[in-house]
Order: structure tokens, then C-alpha cells, then sequence
């Protein structure tokens, strides 16, 4: 009995250091599968600045497009920029990473995840750069001690890719405000997963063989320029840059217009 009871409490006791070291985030991230990044313990430097408001959300929206939701839950304000090994010209928009530091008294070497939505041209002093906004860099400190950190401006950090996870929301498409019935855009926003999309393609209504790939406008946003009056519904589907496929069947009704936010029902699965 005093074997099994040990046994228990020292499970016990090690659940309860793993939910201390355990970060919480809005969007509950999820690490890859080591085959695809890397394994639970493999982090990899990079570096790492800040900027806009200490507190703030970097920039209004950044060169992904999402606007003013990137100081809104789920993301609250917890972002980056990318350089251009992160940003990858747009295609990089949205994907989760953790960053952590140790390299300064104030850091206190927990995770902290962090979504992009913003390119950085100029990071390029390293490989990796993340130009976090205020409030990213001042979470990897200790309680109370993020002002201190933000005072170091810039710092090594360590980072690994993991898999977004937005409990409770499905993919968005918000329709560009210069669209018109022959031209067609949209940003997607809050993909689960690995959020790379390799493709964005549209199927327009009473076509059930033909899907039309679209092309990367900017950022997060994609484009068909049709040439002729596009029928609604469309459906749209996204493949992942790890090959998922998924379909959001007439997300965009009949009668849509300009500047309005369409949601699916759908999302990657985690």
C-alpha cells in the first residue's frame, strides 16, 4: 500500500508542476507533429524586438489585413511581425508560434504564443526574427516586471512552431470592400492548425465539378478577377500546407456584399 501510495502522490505531484509550466492562451495551442516541426522539447533562437504601445497590439492590423481584430479576443492583442522567413511574402499570415526568454532577469522563461499578422522587411539581422508587439514581449515576463523587459528592446529568444486552436470559432471569410460581381475578394482568418494556406479555391453556384483557384491579393487576403458576373453562392476550399482539405459549403450567399464578414461552419481539425 505505502508503494502504491507514493506512486500516486508523485503522480500527483508532477501533474501539478506540468499545469504550473503549462501556458495558458486564449487559442489553446497544440505542438506539431514531430515529423512535420519539431519534437515537445526542440526550441530553436531567435531574435526578438518589440513595437507600437507597450501595451498595445503593434500596429493597426499589419500587412496581413486583419484589422482591427488583432486586439480582440481570441487574439488580444498577443501578435507579431514576421521577418521574412516568417512573414514568407503572406503565406506565413497566421500561423501560431511560442516564443520564450531567459536571457534577461526579467524573463520568466514561460511560453508565450503569439500569432502573425504583420511583416517586418528589416528583421533581418537572423534567420528567425519576431518584432512582438508591446503586449507579447512584456507576457514572457515575470509578474510585474514587464516594463523592465520592454526596456531591453531587443533579446534572444527561443521559439517553436505549434498548431493554432481557436476554441469555439470556425473560418471567416471578411469580403474585400473592393469587390464587385466580377471581381471577388476575401481575407480568411482563424484557421485551426497549421493556418499556411497553399490554395484558395471558389466554386460558384449550380457548379458541382468546377473549382477556380484564386490568388494570394496581400496578406491574408485572396482574389478572383472573373471578367464576368460571378453567380452565388460560393463555396470555397482551402487546403493547408500540410495538404488538409477543407470545404465551407456556400459561405458566401447570394446577394453578398462588399465589406461584409461571412462565417462558416467548418474549421481544421486539431
Amino acid at each position: 500500500m505505502a508503494l502504491v501510495f507514493q506512486n500516486s502522490l508523485a503522480l500527483l505531484t508532477l501533474l501539478a508542476v506540468s499545469s504550473l509550466l503549462n501556458p495558458t492562451s486564449c487559442f489553446n495551442p497544440k505542438l506539431f507533429n514531430v515529423s512535420k516541426v519539431q519534437s515537445n522539447s526542440d526550441w530553436s533562437p531567435a531574435g526578438a524586438t518589440w513595437y507600437g504601445s507597450p501595451n498595445g497590439a503593434g500596429s493597426d492590423g499589419g500587412a496581413c489585413g486583419y484589422g482591427a481584430a488583432v486586439e480582440q479576443a481570441p487574439l488580444n492583442s498577443l501578435i507579431s511581425a514576421g521577418g521574412p522567413s516568417l512573414y514568407k511574402s503572406g503565406k506565413g499570415c497566421g500561423a501560431c508560434y511560442q516564443v520564450k526568454c531567459t536571457t534577461n532577469k526579467a524573463c520568466s522563461g514561460n511560453p508565450v504564443t503569439v500569432v502573425i499578422t504583420d511583416e517586418c522587411p528589416g528583421c533581418t539581422s537572423e534567420s528567425v526574427h519576431f518584432d512582438l508587439s508591446g503586449t507579447s514581449f512584456g507576457a514572457m515576463a515575470i509578474s510585474g516586471e514587464a516594463e523592465e523587459l520592454r526596456n531591453a528592446g531587443i533579446l534572444q529568444v527561443q521559439y517553436r512552431r505549434v498548431e493554432c486552436n481557436y476554441p469555439g470559432k470556425t473560418i471567416t471569410f471578411n469580403v474585400d470592400s473592393g469587390s464587385n460581381p466580377e471581381y471577388f475578394a476575401t481575407l480568411v482568418e482563424y484557421e485551426d492548425g497549421d493556418s499556411d494556406l497553399k490554395s484558395v479555391e471558389l466554386k460558384q453556384a449550380l457548379d458541382s465539378d468546377t473549382w477556380v483557384p484564386m490568388q494570394q491579393s496581400w496578406g491574408a487576403v485572396w482574389k478572383l478577377n472573373w471578367g464576368s458576373e460571378l453567380k452565388a453562392p460560393f463555396s470555397i476550399r482551402l487546403t493547408a500546407d500540410s495538404g488538409n482539405t477543407i470545404v465551407a459549403n456556400n459561405v458566401i450567399p447570394a446577394g453578398w456584399q462588399p465589406g461584409q464578414t461571412y462565417r462558416s461552419l467548418v474549421n481544421f481539425a486539431t
